[in-house]
């Protein structure tokens, strides 16, 4: 059985543009000792996902929808009561978060934050606690652990916060560690070593690990099964090993063209064309279509349901039941080139698009951006000029 089976999560927002529908039907499972990858670009709902399987979203203006169904050890988490859902988080199923100066308490050492979680889910006293605190820090390679345990978050370093957010987070050796991008904004020499420590913890724990990044390095480096996000929906899954060899959707192929290449020269980098439009306004059909090389007709008229690329791998893509299509477009001019042509030569997403525009074919426009929030203390410019000052 699965450690965590999610299955058709869907959790919306009430915005002033509309209702956001940041995570739209999302299924996967995690077993148990297992490291599972969640990437895609920013926007693509990671980190909606993994504050639902918390249940750590707003509400208001969050919903997670009827449903929707997050079950941990065969037990469903949006059942719980709140007082039961407490006890869940940080003693059965833990988090990193994106940010640790932004997560840590800034008036509170390091140490009283890690050993509050002790004293919470354990029953430790103060003094067992810290003793238990110490040996933590000691654990994820903090150096001088009996002096630090009275640092303030200010007084550590990035690399060193990211250290004291996983002892916070493995305090109460929890089944499940969801880390939303932990190496964000640390340098490379100190990424490494953060994910180091999180393979080193989980092959001595033997917990499961959501490893939630937009580096497809750290995936590559750490993971055993990776998921492709997109616009809300799970658009790929698969072994690590299978989808850098076979990548299938047009999506995971373009993030994985985009990453430069030691000893292979070219003149400019693969790049998907657009940006990941607004939740309140996904595009109909096919999410991924007014970006993708190779649409046509069928990706704006309906959308792709999951199809079976292989053993244990899925692709959210209409090219899985035609790959006539596929072989067309790679013949023709390939889905994301890496060289350029004359000047001012279009992305072949955006030619393709014009050219079906031209015929009458073109899927619908995305929305203009809503218009600029008006200015909150125009009526009070004294107050104003104190804020910009």
């Amino acid at each position: 059985m699965p450690l965590l089976e999610v299955t058709e999560l869907r959790t919306y927002f009430e915005t002033e543009e509309g209702v956001a529908r940041a995570v739209d039907g999302v299924s996967f499972a995690v077993e148990p000792g297992e490291i599972l990858g969640i990437v895609g670009e920013s926007g693509s709902g990671k980190s909606v996902t993994s504050l639902s399987i918390l249940r750590l979203i707003p509400e208001p203006p969050g919903r997670i929808l009827p449903g929707s169904s997050i079950r941990f050890r065969g037990e469903e988490l949006l059942a719980l009561p709140e007082e039961r859902m407490r006890r869940v988080r940080g003693n059965d199923i833990a988090m990193i978060f994106q940010e640790p100066m932004t997560s840590l308490n800034p008036v509170y050492p390091v140490g009283d934050q890690i050993a509050e979680a002790l004293r919470v889910h354990r029953g430790l006293g103060k003094r067992e606690a810290r003793g238990r605190a110490i040996e933590l820090l000691r654990r994820v390679g903090i150096a001088d652990p009996e002096e630090r345990v009275d640092a303030y978050p200010h007084q550590l370093s990035g690399g060193m916060r990211q250290r004291v957010m996983i002892a916070m987070a493995l305090s109460c050796e929890p089944d499940l560690l969801i880390a939303d991008e932990p190496t964000t904004a640390l340098d490379v020499t100190i990424q490494a070593q953060i994910l180091e420590l999180i393979r080193e913890l989980r092959d001595r724990t033997g917990m499961a690990v959501i490893l939630i990044t937009h580096d497809l390095g750290v995936v590559a480096e750490v993971c055993d099964r990776v998921v492709v996000m997109y616009a809300g929906e799970v658009v790929e899954e698969g072994e690590v090993a299978t989808i850098f060899r076979d990548p299938r959707h047009p999506y995971t192929r373009g993030l994985l063209q985009a990453i430069p290449r030691l000893g292979r020269r070219v003149e400019r980098l693969a790049v998907i064309p657009g940006t990941v439009p607004s939740p309140t306004a996904w595009p109909a059909a096919c999410r991924f279509h007014p970006r993708c090389a190779y649409g046509w007709d069928l990706c704006v008229n309906a959308a792709p349901p999951l199809f079976e690329a292989g053993p244990g791998h899925t692709s959210r893509c209409w090219l899985e039941e035609h790959p006539e299509r596929r072989r067309e477009v790679d013949s023709e001019r390939g889905a994301f080139p890496t060289t350029v042509g004359a000047a001012g030569e279009m992305a072949p997403a955006e030619a393709y698009h014009r050219r079906a525009a031209a015929e009458g074919a073109a899927p619908p426009p995305e929305p203009a951006p809503p218009k600029a929030a008006p200015r909150p203390l125009a009526n009070d410019p004294a107050t104003e000029e104190d804020v910009e000052r």
